[in-house]
């Protein structure tokens, strides 16, 4: 009897134990060979809905030892030599009131920038209590966090400046009634993230560049908390980012559908020097996701020649001396991307891809990109150093996210070696950071997949976005 019991109890915690190994489902995995292109692909996080910063957003330590990620549970840490992850500053305790997610839109640490000068994170939390949101840093060794200031009402800051004395961020001058458009953004924050695309994002935009809120772009001194107003503006004003090596140079746009703003600007700290970086020649001509150059002499933008027609990564160099102001390489429509991002010496770029939902409608173009750069040679022509110059990119795959969910934006960075881009996707169902070697796989690899059935075995299928 004893015997029949125990083989009984036997079977049960063997069906209990595999019960639970089939909810959690298998591992994802952790890297294998992209059958389509070649390329050696890394999972490099573990946390389920973790997520890499911003395609523009400075994600690395000044000594490159570290990239900074967030995750569910707060800020973490990857060191990339070793690979190694780390959860640096935890958020709060969910709200009692509050719904997890909720929570940590609330109340959570909300990474800013890695710091150009220390080894350090700045992120901002807003103050249960006072309900302002109240910036600090960390540092990305010790884990030492330093309350730095706290911002007026209605305030969030995007970006840190050079040396590390300024602050720029944008509020609204009046409070807005819970109904407004304004409302109506930071619930689908609170719901997807930052890196989504809202449902109906068009309409979304038409929206709220039509409810003319007045904000003002301000600046914050980071030792004493002394707010210094750049402008007001019933425009909308986002996407600020502080040159990589001029801590007075503040890049910023006019929001909305770009077919019907003059997207990118820099302003000077002092609030003067406010300049228009791109001017319109032509109808439904657009310009937009702007980022720096790693050496913060160019400014590079997404530039379609109409709108949805004819696609360019286009440069304006800041500094004097070349031999043309700006720049603009050609590509054909299914290797544009929704973001480009360029190496130390901007001898390649990368781009993410879009899915034919996207303003280029490609049918081919849901890749991780890398781009060669090559000119467009001068055969005799009239030449001058107001003419664009021109240059054409010859694209390489390096992973095929036809299982991704677009969404969700890749968002992709080269590593500060310049042997891997790093890039977010849901592939898997629930998000991580990847990495995907530039140089091609040795051959006779053991773990050569394709990845898109790689998702279909490990992920949803549609793979959702969080």
């Amino acid at each position: 009897m004893n015997i029949v019991r125990n083989f009984a109890l036997t079977c049960v915690l063997i069906l209990i134990v595999t019960g639970k190994l089939l909810a959690q489902g298998p591992e994802v995995p952790k890297t294998w060979v992209d059958k389509d292109t070649g390329h050696r692909v890394y999972r490099l996080t573990d946390e389920p809905n973790s997520s890499a910063f911003y395609f523009n957003v400075n994600a690395y330590s000044p000594d490159e030892r570290f990239m900074v990620y967030t995750a569910p549970d707060g800020i973490h840490t990857l060191e990339l030599a070793t690979r190694k992850t780390r959860l640096l500053v935890s958020n709060p305790p969910a709200a009692a009131n509050l719904d997890s997610k909720e929570s940590h839109f609330r109340y959570g640490n909300h990474a800013i920038v890695a710091g150009h000068k220390t080894d350090s994170i700045f992120f901002s939390r807003i103050d249960p209590t006072t309900h302002l949101a109240v910036l600090y840093k960390a540092d990305l060794t010790s884990g030492e966090t330093t309350k730095l200031a706290t911002l007026p009402p209605r305030a969030s800051v995007a970006t840190v400046n050079a040396d590390e004395t300024l602050a720029a961020g944008v509020y609204e001058e009046t409070s807005t009634p819970p109904d407004t458009v304004a409302e109506g953004q930071r619930r689908t924050a609170e719901q997807h993230g930052p890196l989504v695309q809202p449902e109906s994002k068009g309409a979304m935009m038409e929206r709220r560049l039509a409810a003319r809120i007045p904000v003002v772009l301000f600046t914050i001194d980071l030792q004493t908390g002394k707010v210094h107003e750049l402008l007001h503006s019933t425009d909308w004003i986002g996407h600020l980012l502080f040159s990589p090596i001029d801590p007075t140079l503040l890049m910023y746009c006019h929001e909305g559908p770009w077919q019907k703003v003059n997207r990118i600007w820099t302003i000077r700290t002092d609030g003067t020097q406010n300049r228009l970086m791109h001017q319109r020649t032509m109808l439904m001509e657009i310009a937009g996701h702007e980022f720096w150059g790693i050496d913060g002499e160019t400014i590079w933008y997404d530039w379609q020649i109409p709108k949805g027609e004819d696609f360019l990564l286009a440069g304006i160099h800041l500094k004097p001396g070349n031999d043309h102001e700006q720049v603009a390489y050609h590509m054909p429509r299914n290797d544009w991307s929704i973001h480009f991002n360029v190496n130390k010496d901007a001898s390649l770029f990368c781009g993410d891809g879009g899915d034919p939902g996207q303003v280029a409608r490609a049918t081919d173009g849901e890749w991780i990109e890398l781009f060669h750069p090559a000119w467009r040679k001068n055969d005799g022509g009239i030449d001058s150093p107001q003419f664009v110059q021109p240059g054409m990119f010859q694209a390489e795959h390096l992973v095929n996210m036809k299982h991704h969910n677009y969404r969700l934006e890749p968002n992709v960075r080269f590593t500060p070696d310049g042997k891997m881009v790093i890039f977010t996707s849901n592939m898997f169902g629930q998000s991580y950071v990847f990495g995907v070697d530039l140089e091609k796989a040795s051959p006779g690899a053991s773990d050569v997949y394709s990845t898109p059935d790689l998702g279909l075995r490990f992920g949803a299928n549609p793979p959702p976005t969080h």
